[in-house]
């Protein structure tokens, strides 16, 4: 177990102190932060109205057109005679023009739009979004139909609640969809990532011949087990600086944005009883969908996590180490080795979409059962409401898995750690799995 430990102490100092990993680890988010910045400032600067000049020669749409939009300012002019489109937009500091021809038998033409470098999808949608709404309402008035009528029934919609009968608290599909499939993606990409860092680290020690001086001292076991402990903490020192950067970033917000500070220390935020009555003046959906995500049973949602975050990564961080023992130094030999282990997280992934649609299907609580997806799918299905009996039969199952895949990849990582030249096949892994 001393050894064990030195190795896992090892693992984690030699990686914390890379450059890649202060790299990574602290420059990555804020780099994000910035270019989420950046894209924000760039759509607001984009939101800037553009001016649309409407020639209607049919005098059919003018002063109709939605003045209201955020996006979108027009006027109606006619240009001059000999005045070509291009100098006509420059002289009104205009963006887009909009030629609409005249009336053929009570109806329109044609209408083309001008706009130096090409009109974009959302402006010519706004155009004739609009154009088609005022021909459409003239044609109902011509046929007797009131507008103001047909919107109202197509705007009325039956409130429809759900209700689990087991805790009787209500429930929403769209919110347990979208916690499930965020959680289960997430887990996707965090076993990926770690999974596949334990192999880089010991195709690193093996091409370097490190692995034969640490072996000389420790068993293959011990190497293994300290390479997926140590590599696991690293993950998790990440996502706890991950974690204090976005707290340190909020705090510095709050004192550079007097607006957020302001509404941090508003009476609605300090007292309770505000908030309540806050909620319950939200209009429309709102407040029953933040009602149903306060009303989540966050305790089991965070444990489980936390539980199927280590089990999926150990289970896959042992498969990952079988792996990189048996690479020589040819890249795509690696690849091709991979690809085993990375198709039970592909089938998770699609399971998981199958889970989102009927989380109790056959599919789905096989997929949350079984070890190797388990990790994702029961995290997809776990917002919706799993029986108790589920949840525990899929974390024995899994830690189980994650023995006797231990006991497995120890057996491949013992032989394949100390083979050089020659890439071993199938039928020779079988054999040393099956050796005592």
């Amino acid at each position: 177990m001393n050894k064990t430990w030195l190795i896992i102490k090892r693992e984690y100092w030699t990686r914390v102190k890379k450059k890649s990993f202060l790299i990574t680890t602290i420059l990555l988010p804020v780099l994000v932060a910035c270019l989420i910045a950046l894209v924000t400032y760039l759509a607001a600067k984009s939101e800037q109205k553009q001016l649309i000049v409407i020639q209607d020669e049919s005098g059919f749409f003018i002063n109709k057109l939605d003045t209201t939009d955020e996006s979108y300012k027009t006027i109606y002019i006619l240009p001059n005679v000999k005045e070509s489109k291009k100098d006509f937009l420059k002289r009104k500091d205009a963006d887009i023009l909009v030629h609409i021809f005249p009336f053929k038998n009570n109806q329109p033409d044609s209408v083309i739009i001008y706009k130096e470098g090409g009109v974009s999808l959302s402006a010519k949608s706004f155009i004739s979004r609009e154009l088609d709404n005022i021909y459409q309402i003239k044609q109902m008035q011509d046929a007797g139909i009131n507008k103001i009528q047909i919107d109202s029934i197509n705007k009325s919609e039956i409130a429809i609640k759900s209700y689990d009968l087991e805790n009787n608290k209500e429930t929403s599909s769209e919110i347990a969809m979208a916690m499930g499939y965020g959680m289960g993606f997430l887990m996707y990409i965090i076993i990926f990532i770690y999974g596949a860092g334990v192999m880089r680290g010991v195709m690193e020690e093996k091409t370097n011949r490190i692995a034969e001086v640490i072996i000389s001292s420790v068993k293959p076991f011990q190497l293994m087990m300290g390479k997926i402990f140590g590599i696991g903490l690293v993950g998790l020192t990440q996502f706890i600086i991950w974690l204090s950067l976005m707290g340190f970033m909020f705090l510095i917000s709050q004192i550079v944005s007097p607006e957020i500070r302001e509404a941090m220390h508003s009476p609605i935020i300090q007292n309770p009883e505000m908030q309540e009555q806050a909620l319950q003046q939200v209009n429309g959906e709102f407040a029953p969908i933040i009602q149903t995500i306060l009303h989540q049973n966050w305790g089991l949602i965070i444990g489980a996590f936390l539980f199927y975050f280590l089990g999926g990564y150990f289970i896959y961080a042992a498969m990952f180490a079988a792996v990189g023992s048996l690479v020589n130094e040819d890249p795509q030999e690696a690849q091709q080795l991979t690809l085993p282990v990375s198709m039970p997280i592909i089938f998770g992934i699609i399971i998981l979409q199958a889970t989102i649609k009927d989380p109790n299907s056959p599919l789905a609580i096989f997929g949350s059962l079984f070890p190797l997806t388990s990790p994702i799918v029961m995290l997809g299905r776990i917002p919706y409401g799993v029986p108790t009996w589920q949840i525990i039969t899929s974390m024995l199952l899994l830690i189980g898995g994650f023995i006797l895949m231990t006991w497995i990849s120890a057996k491949i990582y013992r032989t394949g750690i100390l083979m050089y030249g020659k890439k071993p096949s199938w039928k020779e892994v079988i054999k040393w799995i099956r050796s005592s």
